[in-house]
């Protein structure tokens, strides 16, 4: 049965048919970088980067373009480079450069393309030309608009009518627009804002038309799968269909309209405000990026999540069961001769994958890998231990976590590293470690009496094991910074804080 996902453009579950065969072409909306990207960012590229994954996977075997841009020009990186005192593109470069690094860190694969809407300003105005050719928008003073009237189907993808819409909408004060529902397709420049040349115009493009514009020029129209996230659906997503569709011979825009679901932080939306956002670059410093990946895989991309502590530790606990599982399998391999069992084996992978087929459940295909490797016992010395091992192999590389089961990340796992790693730690520390922590944090933890580094390790772990549960972050980043500027490792699980000297 091929590969299933829900459509939100007719709300249903549907079977992905390429419209050239062979060959999946998406456009994901990418990045604003006007700020700290978090890890409601990373939930959305994480899905994208497995679906791609999947749809290459020889099961399947097909060829993917996937495009996914960078909104390079906004009305917030024009105020954040307003209040900073430098230039959009220098907020850009700042805040793009590190998300760039975190998706790295994740494992998430480079785009097959990554358009920045500075770099098609002839395309978008091009399409803002034909709009206006053909009746649906309109020039004024302060720019060029949208007429959301022209287009009957307007609402069709939020399941919205312009009726509900039009309750409470207004008109900006700044705006001249015909209609509330009007949308900007250019705004003329503001004196100090950045601008390029227009027919109607020094100014820039709005949000909705650079997606609608860069799909066009890179993929063509229609192509098969657009994505993003839920609350992109409108007015964004609505938009675009809106500008797109009225130009093309046959539509839709995408013939597949994928988002994912939305992310809590500890129970809330995240905002600075409530004091419970955090840059995904700090994240990543606190937590194995593959057990973020799991984590994500083990709630269905349509649903909406809850991040809290207690599920990335359950997620880095589950991880090292599945590393532990497979370091087992590889050594009953080694010993292993025989045949039987491999049906088992080999029902349990069509399950893994008829869960995938199914509108992407990793949820359910995650938990029938772990039934797979649940009773390695009942393989040893009988020959699909090597074949259960390839298994896990396979899936933790559709799944983005395919470092974790190499043969270098599996040695770490032995009961022979391990007692490396405890030996090299104590010999290599330093007496003097328990004076500098006192120094570094002599303000917030007292180590009176303390002369043994590895009691002070501890003691420092635990006030921030405290500081965490307090749902003070700096704090807690503090303490770990000071083990880190000591060359001490931490890594959490369910079971509490391991250490060990870095390096080792």
């Amino acid at each position: 049965m091929p590969l299933r996902l829900y459509n939100t453009r007719t709300h249903r579950v549907e079977p992905l048919a390429p419209l050239e065969p062979g060959h999946v072409r998406i456009y994901v909306c990418g990045m604003t970088p006007s700020a700290e990207a978090h890890l409601g960012h990373a939930r959305s590229f994480l899905f994208f980067d497995v679906l791609r994954r999947y749809l290459e996977h020889p099961r399947n075997g097909y060829r993917v373009t996937y495009v996914q841009n960078v909104t390079d020009i906004d009305d917030r990186s024009i105020a954040t480079a307003a209040r900073e005192g430098t230039t959009y593109d220098a907020v850009v470069s700042r805040f793009y450069g590190a998300f760039k690094e975190s998706m790295r860190a994740l494992g998430v694969r480079e785009p097959d393309r990554e358009p920045y809407a500075t770099h098609f300003i002839p395309q978008i105005a091009g399409m803002i030309a034909e709009l206006m050719e053909r009746g649906y928008a309109y020039a004024t003073g302060d720019g060029v608009y949208y007429r959301v009237a022209a287009f009957p189907r307007y609402g069709a993808l939020s399941g919205k009518h312009v009726d509900e819409l039009l309750i409470g909408a207004r008109i900006a004060e700044n705006e001249r627009k015909d209609d509330p529902l009007d949308f900007a397709l250019w705004k003329l420049a503001k004196p100090g804002e950045p601008q390029w040349d227009s027919p109607w115009g020094p100014g820039r493009p709005g949000w909705h038309i650079e997606c609608s514009a860069m799909s066009r020029a890179l993929l063509g129209v229609p192509f098969d799968i657009h994505g993003g996230g839920f609350d992109l659906i409108f007015p964004h997503h609505e938009n675009e269909i809106a500008q797109s569709e009225p130009l093309m011979a046959q539509p839709p825009m995408a013939q597949t309209w994928v988002h994912g679901g939305l992310l809590n932080y500890d129970g809330r939306k995240m905002s600075k405000s409530l004091g419970n956002f955090e840059p995904l670059t700090d994240l990543l410093k606190r937590h194995d990026p593959l057990a973020i990946r799991l984590l994500f895989l083990q709630t269905g991309y349509r649903k909406p999540m809850n991040f809290t502590e207690e599920s990335i530790a359950g997620a880095g606990a589950s991880l090292q069961k599945l590393q532990k599982a497979a370091l087992r399998l590889r050594e009953d391999a080694a010993a292993a001769s025989g045949e039987r069992g491999g049906d088992a084996l080999g029902a349990r992978r069509e399950a893994v994958f008829a869960a995938l087929d199914d509108d992407m459940d990793t949820a359910k295909a995650l938990g029938e890998l772990h039934v797979a490797v649940a009773d390695t016992a009942a393989w040893r010395g009988t020959g699909p231990s090597a074949r259960a091992l390839a298994f896990v192999r396979e899936i933790a590389d559709i799944f983005g976590v395919g470092p974790a089961f190499s043969d270098a990340a599996l040695d770490e796992h032995t009961p022979e590293a391990q007692a490396r790693r405890e030996r090299e730690a104590q010999s290599a520390l330093d007496p003097a470690l328990v004076d500098r922590l006192r120094e570094r944090l002599g303000d917030v933890l007292r180590l009176n009496g303390v002369t043994s580094p590895e009691a002070a390790i501890e003691l420092v772990i635990g006030a921030r094991a405290q500081a965490r549960k307090d749902k003070d972050f700096p704090l807690g980043d503090r303490l770990r910074d000071a083990l880190v500027a000591e060359g001490i490792a931490l890594k959490d699980s369910k079971d509490g804080t391991a250490w060990t000297v870095a390096g080792g």
